[in-house]
């Protein structure tokens, strides 16, 4: 017969291997969506940094007194390539959810990297809309509040899985009534979606941090270090997308524009 005692050192012994292993997993997606965070910051800031100049005879258009767009600059928010540089991480993302189980783990990460950097040049006309001030200060609030509601998902013993298809169905909405409101430019109906938004990413910050917990949860066991590679990196992908879309709903409501 079996030592109780041996069966429960056994037992503690694995439990804290899952343990250990869960927070090596939850280091890496945060690791890695950190990364991302800079890659799409440190993309926006130079890509807005060189497409505006103060220089009428380097302009291509006038945005503002003293201010001008370069020829790069017009390209990207004037010209018809402006409709692709804002769809393209859209189109990305579908891409890289279709595509990652064909990938190693290696190359999903050096794709989510590269979706980073499309990302930063698709936002990067915030800089040119908001102050400087006024995006740090918001950058600083979503940072505060993910930060709470990723570790309310994490800590939570409430089983949260119901809301997912709630809060995509609210996501699907979002995009829909944002794609309506490029054409009719209202400044209600853009109200309205940003402070869905907040919630509906808010729910999504919590729920994608317990989805990804217990996910490695279910599968810590099956030994596929590939597997849990290319989970990390979906799991930081998923949040790294609501991080940004809080930021950018946020920064619509109460960003001081220039």
């Amino acid at each position: 017969m079996a030592d109780v005692n041996t069966i429960r050192a056994r037992a503690g012994t694995r439990a804290a291997a899952i343990d250990e292993g869960l927070r090596a997993h939850m280091n890496k997606v945060y690791g890695t969506m950190s990364v991302g965070m800079l890659i799409t910051f440190a993309a926006a800031w130079a890509i807005s940094g060189l497409s505006v100049t103060s220089d009428p005879s380097a302009a291509a258009a006038q945005i503002s007194e003293n201010k001008y767009l370069t020829d790069i600059g017009y390209a990207l928010y004037a010209s018809p390539l402006k409709w692709v540089v804002m769809f393209a991480p859209l189109a990305f993302v579908f891409g890289f959810s279709a595509m990652i189980n064909k990938m190693s783990a290696a190359t999903a990460q050096v794709v989510f990297y590269a979706f980073a950097a499309v990302m930063g040049i698709s936002i990067s006309s915030i800089f040119l809309v908001f102050t400087g001030y006024s995006i740090a200060q918001v950058f600083l609030i979503t940072a505060i509040a993910f930060a709470g509601l990723s570790l309310w998902g994490y800590t939570t013993k409430k089983d949260i899985s119901g809301w997912g298809s709630f809060l995509i169905m609210g996501v699907i909405g979002l995009i829909v009534a944002s794609i309506v409101n490029i054409f009719l430019a209202s400044s209600a109906l853009m109200f309205a979606i940003s402070a869905l938004g907040v919630l509906i990413f808010a729910g999504l910050t919590a729920y994608d941090t317990q989805n990804i917990k217990n996910t490695y949860l279910a599968h810590a066991q099956s030994g596929d270090s590939e597997w849990l590679g290319k989970a990390a990196i979906m799991g930081a992908l998923n949040l790294y997308l609501d991080f940004i879309n809080m930021f950018m709903m946020l920064l619509q409501l109460f960003g001081n524009r220039e």
